[in-house]
């Protein structure tokens, strides 16, 4: 522990300043260049060798003991959140860290600096590869699916991405630290599928002639609230949730609007719950079409998978907490949260940990959420994973070893979850209507 700490500790200043220059830089996912170029530059500097993401934002480098073993994958995410009202937000695009992601990699870059001291591998098997990862906030959705028809993504989410891509081929286990206001280990958290959601409409003069006209934005004001209408059917230990916003309500306000279109997430704690739960989300917006005599277009999109924490993985940090950080109080719970990430798609895989460390205050995604104790949450943040690192690999990786025994993946490979997720993409219109005033819906 103590070359750890000292290892860390000659890097600070470093730690530091990244901190609070991503804070400063705050860019959404697949946008990520200044932030994915910084951490790049400061890897380099310390003597890597990266595999640049071919074409997105992102990279990732690997270090080899040069003794057979395990891999183990430690990541950190480069994308912010968009909430304009953020005293701190980018005044043109409102983007701002109000995600606490500027503090993962701050802490990554720490890892990897203090990697390069002399000792640190002494006694570990194995390889280490660290990845700059983006796209974790699942939001504009709009603005993926286009890059996606470009051909320049298939995943929306970047762990899931880059696994398509085989940037973690070779991985055994995977574990990345999110700031909270707290040290702490859960259950894991929730899945979703993201839903694009289009209720076409007649454009008609508000004023003079609004009965000529078909009111998407009412259709969709009905949909909403037959969403909300069935929300007692939702069991709770399913932990769905539903939350859809309008991200164009019409066109100008003597008008009609024609056209309405809504975001949405459907989250879950099993497919199961979110498949069932997403057609009786899709049979209400289809009803509020139907009221109005409009048309709907849904796009059903893979989210992320529920998130999984290993229980081998949760015992290592606790054991590196007490080692590392013992003046802090470390939590450990079998709670689900029911905020999601691309987390979970790696767990569907190989065994992985997503715990949390302090520093942070406010609400997440918030307007007042910020670091206030970088130390807490970058420096000694850094100490921790280093050290639950070496618990993983140290002694033949004998704990590693256990953790892979002993665990069953919910898929038997890559291939075969992508395959599972892929199926759950789903688009078009959802209505046909007849000429006899009949419909028929699709849900």
């Amino acid at each position: 522990m103590e070359r750890i700490a000292k290892a860390v500790e000659l890097h600070r200043d470093l730690i530091l300043e990244a901190e609070r220059y991503i804070w400063a830089h705050p860019e959404t996912g697949w946008k990520e260049y200044v932030t994915s170029q910084y951490m790049a530059d400061t890897f380099k500097k310390l003597g890597y060798d990266l595999i640049m993401s071919d074409g997105t934002t992102g990279f990732y480098t690997v270090l080899d003991t040069g003794r057979a073993g395990p891999e183990v994958l430690i990541l950190g995410e480069l994308d912010s959140i968009i909430c304009p009202a953020h005293p701190e937000a980018d005044p043109k695009t409102g983007a701002v860290h109000s995600c606490g992601h500027n503090a993962q990699c701050a802490t990554l870059l720490g890892i990897a600096a203090a990697l390069r001291e002399p000792g640190m591998l002494d006694g570990l098997c194995g390889r280490i590869r660290l990845c700059a990862v983006p796209a974790e906030e699942l939001l504009e959705i709009e603005y993926r699916k286009q890059l996606k028809a470009e051909g320049k993504i298939k995943y929306f989410g970047g762990k899931t991405e880059f696994l398509h891509r085989g940037y973690f081929d070779g991985v055994d286990i995977a574990f990345m630290v999110h700031t909270s206001s707290h040290y702490a280990a859960t259950g894991g958290s929730v899945g979703c599928i993201a839903k694009n959601i289009i209720y076409k409409g007649r454009a008609a003069h508000a004023g003079g002639s609004p009965w000529d006209g078909c009111n998407a934005l009412y259709a969709a004001n009905c949909g909403i609230n037959a969403i909300n209408a069935i929300r007692e059917t939702f069991r709770e230990a399913d932990l769905l949730r539903v939350h859809p916003i309008v991200t164009h309500g019409g066109d100008m306000v003597n008008a009609i609007p024609e056209t309405v279109q809504l975001e949405s997430y459907v989250r879950g704690a099993s497919f199961d719950a979110i498949k069932e739960a997403n057609k009786k989300v899709n049979r209400a917006l289809i009803g509020g079409a139907l009221s109005l005599g409009a048309n709907i277009e849904i796009i059903d999109i893979p989210g992320y998978a529920p998130l999984i924490n290993d229980a081998g993985m949760q015992q290592i940090a606790k054991e590196a907490a007490s080692i590392a950080i013992p003046d802090y109080e470390f939590h450990v719970s079998d709670h689900m949260g029911t905020g999601s990430t691309d987390m979970g798609d790696l767990c569907s895989v190989m065994p992985v940990i997503h715990p949390y460390a302090g520093g942070a205050e406010g609400k997440s995604h918030g307007n007042n959420y910020r670091i206030v104790d970088a130390n807490t949450a970058c420096v000694d943040n850094a100490k921790w994973q280093l050290t639950m690192l070496r618990l993983l690999l140290e002694n033949d990786a004998v704990r590693a070893k256990k953790i892979l025994a002993d665990f069953k993946p919910p898929f038997a490979s890559k291939k075969e979850y992508l395959d599972f997720i892929d199926s759950l993409n789903d688009e078009g219109d959802r209505i046909t209507y007849r000429e006899d005033g009949t419909a028929e819906s699709r849900i």
